[in-house]
């Protein structure tokens, strides 16, 4: 059975098996993801990639295998999340939840953490919306606020689930550098996606299928 290694890894996952009522989302798998790279998970539907991605940032626990995670910190985008319509929030307000990770209980943010707020407003594309109530946002919108807020944590590892789906293109390739540059500082990014811009910016495609892993994919990058 083909499994992702790398010499470096950040996230190791050990035969780790997933069910859901009896039914295996996942089968004892095996994946590796170093420091300072993209790996992309793809696959069919119902092939256990958000399963995986899940197990990755510690939401979902195996039933059986082993998760090792060499980093301090995790940001988590799953391709959907749920908050409230009711709730008064702004653009600003969402993407400065992502900095509070890095805050104490209690206090404020701090100058760093503010800054890392304005910045991931600005690589999403967001600033001039960061006063405008984020339920009134458009869908793209609201998926480029919910990954400004993963960019904000500044974190060791960061998991997205589908973070170009549905977007125009240059939202999509706002997205696709963002996660360029997360890599450039040294964090590890895993995503889940069937973009092939995504993938063509990846190190390694990992496939599953039926909750294994079917192949694993190096990307050759063009120098010059």
């Amino acid at each position: 059975m083909p499994s992702l290694t790398s010499p470096v890894p950040a996230l190791s996952l050990r035969g780790v098996r997933v069910e859901y009522a009896e039914t295996p989302a996942l089968r004892g798998v095996d994946f590796d993801a170093a420091a300072g790279t993209l790996t992309v998970i793809a696959g069919p539907n119902g092939a256990g990639k958000s399963t995986l991605l899940e197990v990755l940032a510690g939401t979902v626990t195996p039933r059986a295998g082993s998760v090792t995670v060499r980093a301090d910190s995790r940001a988590f985008v799953p391709q959907r999340q749920a908050i409230s319509p009711t709730l008064p929030l702004t653009v600003r307000d969402v993407v400065s939840v992502g900095a509070w990770g890095g805050v104490p209980p209690w206090r404020r943010l701090d100058r760093v953490s503010r800054e890392a707020v304005d910045a991931a407003l600005d690589r999403m594309d967001l600033t001039a919306l960061q006063r405008s109530p984020f339920r009134a946002l458009s869908g793209g919108q609201q998926q480029r606020t919910l990954l400004a807020q993963g960019l904000a944590r500044r974190a060791d590892v960061l998991l997205l689930d589908e973070p170009t789906a549905a977007l125009d293109d240059e939202s999509a390739k706002r997205i696709v550098g963002a996660m360029a540059a997360e890599v450039a500082r040294g964090a590890t990014v895993v995503c889940v996606s069937h973009d092939q811009a995504v993938m063509d910016a990846a190190a390694r495609v990992v496939r599953l299928d039926q909750g294994r892993i079917a192949s694993v994919t190096h990307v050759e990058k063009s120098r010059g």
